[in-house]
């Protein structure tokens, strides 16, 4: 099993990119799948965050294309999503423990082609995942359009956005945080523990030298050499 591993921060790195407003939040993520074998992708999350990902199978032959199956886990291993006989598909969950998030893919065996299978995975986290259509429907921002170019969000939309790319960042020092405080303890106690084997390991040689030096003098004297 092959396994890839997203960068961190992926999305809000993506999200506060000077042309964010203009650009893609998300970057697809291209899986070649052998005809034996699994691939993965995983990410580090932490509570409560959105995941939102699409996949489809890219193939030249659209009357038989070839299917995977997808699986979906929890750093517990929890299933969250499983699908057989796909050629495309999207899930979507809110992360209710920290940890690694690992989605797998491989080619079903009844493929009538052995070539590698190509998958395309858009795979949204955090701010990226909202939709910030329907975020300006709700709330009445107006999104403004001007010729054959892609829409050009109005400036309360693009305020709302910048808020959650902010948002995101302020939770992820918070949890990083934490994470440092939490390894800062599992450090301390791992010091505490070295150290009083150290002491032992200390006590243990002393104790042997003396029981050495007392069995050698005992023998010494019954042999009448002192």
């Amino acid at each position: 099993m092959i396994t890839m591993k997203l960068p961190p921060f992926f999305a809000i790195l993506l999200c506060t990119s000077p042309f964010w407003g203009n650009a893609p939040v998300t970057e697809a993520i291209w899986l070649n799948l052998p005809p034996s074998g699994t691939k993965c992708v995983s990410e580090e999350l932490h509570n409560n965050v959105v995941v939102l990902a699409d996949y489809v199978v890219v193939s030249d032959d659209h009357s038989s294309a070839p299917t995977i199956s997808v699986k979906v886990s929890s750093p517990y291993g929890n299933n969250l999503h499983h699908k057989e006989n796909a050629t495309h598909g999207q899930f979507a969950f809110t992360t209710q423990e920290a940890g690694n998030y690992l989605a797998c893919f491989w080619a079903d065996a009844h493929n009538p082609s052995k070539a590698d299978v190509s998958v395309n995975l858009d795979w949204k986290t955090g701010i990226a995942a909202k939709d910030w259509e329907t975020v300006a429907r709700k709330e009445k921002i107006e999104l403004f359009s001007h010729l054959a170019i892609i829409q050009i969000q109005g400036v309360e939309l693009e305020l709302k956005k910048l808020e959650g790319a902010v948002e995101a960042i302020h939770e992820n020092l918070l949890y990083l945080k934490s994470r440092e405080s939490e390894m800062r303890i599992v450090s301390e106690k791992t010091n505490s523990r070295v150290a009083w084997f150290s002491i032992m390991s200390l006590g243990v040689c002393i104790s042997v030298s003396v029981l050495q030096l007392w069995h050698l003098k005992r023998f010494f004297q019954k042999k009448k050499l002192i």
